[in-house]
């Protein structure tokens, strides 16, 4: 498809993912954090989820075939820069994805392996692990697993530091995916990420900041990382930049609820909801 130089002047990020109700993670939490960047979002929903800061009650995956219509719809209008996808349910959605994206030289694809909630509940079938592996993230430019699922991805046991951590990011690459980062916010020491780019390895250092308000976190590094590749931004930079919005973005979390709340996507320019601007100017 030919596209107008005015559609290629506005940057356009999709996101592939799940629905979350209470809007903290998942394709919503995508959504917000490709608008704070200045970029304009689209979505594909894979799978429903019921879910609050405290649980998710429910999931229900989507066809592959609605979702496969819905890419197809997407493509035919928006010129998009950038894919990111999240939770994907299960191998039949997988591969109605992968081969999607590959028909279509999809490019700056960033992975979020979604695997288990923040609430412990598995988003994703233990059989379609195997072909995330084998079809999807041969497609990737970076694939940017927690520890837990980059110990799976990897199959080894656990990481709990560096050695490890660069172990399972050279292992991971071998799938054919142009990098990976391996965010190490769950580990009991300060948070250090690890970016593996076609073998060089590079370490993000930040403070932990005191705080339950997490729920969110992974989706909104990864979607931070698309939209920084559709603005044009090397990968290493794009990274860094979307590891200063996400801790900015923790930093600045309020509590909506009773559980593990999500966090402020738009911390730069509100750095607080509800707050009462002066109406008198």
């Amino acid at each position: 498809m030919e596209y107008d130089t005015e559609l290629q002047r506005h940057p356009v990020a999709l996101t592939i993912a799940g629905s979350d109700s209470g809007a903290g993670a998942g394709l919503q939490a995508d959504l917000k954090t490709f608008a704070a960047h200045g970029v304009y979002g689209c979505s594909v929903v894979t799978l429903v989820t019921a879910q609050s800061t405290q649980a998710v009650d429910a999931v229900e995956i989507m066809p592959a075939t609605l979702i496969s219509q819905q890419l197809t719809t997407v493509y035919s209008d928006f010129l998009v820069g950038a894919i990111k996808t999240g939770a994907l349910g299960s191998a039949e959605v997988i591969h109605a994805v992968a081969e999607f994206l590959q028909q279509h030289n999809a490019a700056n694809l960033v992975i979020d392996p979604v695997m288990i909630s923040k609430h412990g509940h598995r988003l994703i079938d233990p059989d379609a692990v195997a072909v995330l592996q084998r079809e999807l993230m041969p497609l990737a430019r970076v694939v940017t697993p927690n520890l837990s699922e980059a110990a799976v991805l990897a199959d080894i046991a656990a990481l709990s530091g560096r050695n490890e951590m660069l172990a399972a990011a050279e292992r991971i690459a071998r799938s054919g995916c142009g990098a990976v980062v391996i965010k190490g916010g769950h580990s009991d020491a300060d948070p250090l990420d690890l970016l593996w780019d076609n073998g060089a390895a590079s370490w993000l250092t930040g403070p932990r900041i005191a705080t339950t308000s997490t729920h969110g976190t992974g989706c909104t590094f990864s979607a931070a990382i698309a939209a920084n590749l559709v603005k044009g931004l090397t990968l290493p930079a794009a990274v860094t930049a979307a590891k200063r919005y996400i801790s900015g973005a923790i930093e600045h979390a309020q509590t909506f609820g009773r559980g593990i709340n999500p966090v402020n996507h738009f911390w730069q320019s509100m750095p607080r909801f509800g707050a009462v601007t002066d109406q008198s100017a």
